[in-house]
């Protein structure tokens, strides 16, 4: 095994560990834990230091394995919505990241698009599965599910993880390269 896919193969999974344990320490936060999306963080991150496919894997295993693990989010219908949510932020970032120019504006802009596709793809499992059990999922639900619930925790990741990005990408060049 090539040592850039071993290393890449270590971030994914400490990234994945950290998408495990960081909502234990923002749930300890009452009125913003969930509202910070700590899970997003790591998954994102992920999508810009290991790739596409890396980033997709971890944002579709990260919330099926927390239940598992520790009961929450619950399965259904947050926790298979949420896995679907981040497998896209995972992807979208990684691929924009690797194909834009490596210009400090193009990670705002591979964020941005990612933080808003995953947003997207939420909405639309959401709905479906909403209406396969006969209930309604409407355009308020999902305004306020993706963008009026989670202002904080956007915030946060339009703040934190550019910083992360540019602190880190010329660290990550040297280990791996």
């Amino acid at each position: 095994m090539k040592r850039k896919n071993l290393f890449k193969m270590i971030l994914s999974a400490m990234f994945l560990a950290l998408a495990l344990v960081l909502p234990f320490l923002t749930g300890q936060l009452q009125q913003f834990g969930n509202m910070l999306c700590p899970m997003h963080i790591p998954v994102i991150l992920c999508g810009f230091f290991c790739g596409p496919l890396y980033g997709l894997a971890v944002g579709a295993v990260a919330p099926i394995l927390r239940f598992f693990m520790f009961g929450m989010p619950p399965l259904m219908p947050i926790g298979v919505a949420m896995s679907f949510e981040l497998a896209t932020y995972g992807l979208v970032c990684g691929l924009l990241y690797r194909f834009l120019p490596k210009k400090k504006p193009y990670i705002y802009v591979s964020l941005i698009v990612a933080m808003l596709s995953g947003r997207a793809v939420w909405g639309i499992v959401r709905a479906v599965m909403y209406g396969l059990g006969k209930a309604e999922f409407g355009i308020s639900a999902f305004i306020a599910g993706a963008f009026t619930n989670a202002v904080p925790g956007i915030i946060l990741q339009i703040v934190l993880i550019p910083i992360l990005v540019m602190a880190l990408e010329k660290y990550t060049d040297k280990v791996s390269g």
